[in-house]
């Protein structure tokens, strides 16, 4: 398949979804799963938080997640299912994300516990992203 085919055969919609579904699962692994403890492992107070610039962050969020949904839409391919996608983004998640994760935790002296919300976070979210991807 040669680059012009591949994109036309991209699903538009599913890149979407899957970008709006990394909000979705970030709200929850964030929020009330663990939010409060990745807070404390930062030291962050509410005052912290509420001094970010959200339009900033959620901006920018909203922009690196309809990339990382574009590129595994490229991977995952015009014929996936979405058990082939889910299994895509799981492997993505694990086998890319989680380990490079680690080895930034390892050189940056963070807790097991800081490394497994923010892989955990990356496993999840890649995982929901290549199903929806494989499934539209």
């Amino acid at each position: 398949m040669d680059m012009s085919s591949g994109l036309a055969a991209v699903s538009w919609l599913g890149v979407v979804a899957a970008t709006v579904s990394a909000f979705v699962v970030g709200g929850g692994w964030y929020g009330p799963l663990f939010g409060a403890a990745w807070a404390a492992h930062w030291r962050f107070t509410d005052d912290d938080l509420g001094r970010r610039d959200m339009r900033t962050v959620f901006g920018g969020s909203l922009l690196l997640s309809l990339v990382a949904a574009f590129v595994l839409e490229l991977f995952i391919g015009p014929e996936g299912t979405w058990s082939v996608g889910l299994a895509a983004g799981l492997a993505a998640g694990v086998g890319w994300v989680a380990t490079m994760l680690g080895i930034l935790a390892l050189f940056e002296g963070r807790s097991l516990a800081s490394w497994a919300i923010d892989a955990g976070y990356c496993v999840v979210t890649l995982g929901v992203m290549g199903a929806i991807l494989g499934a539209l």
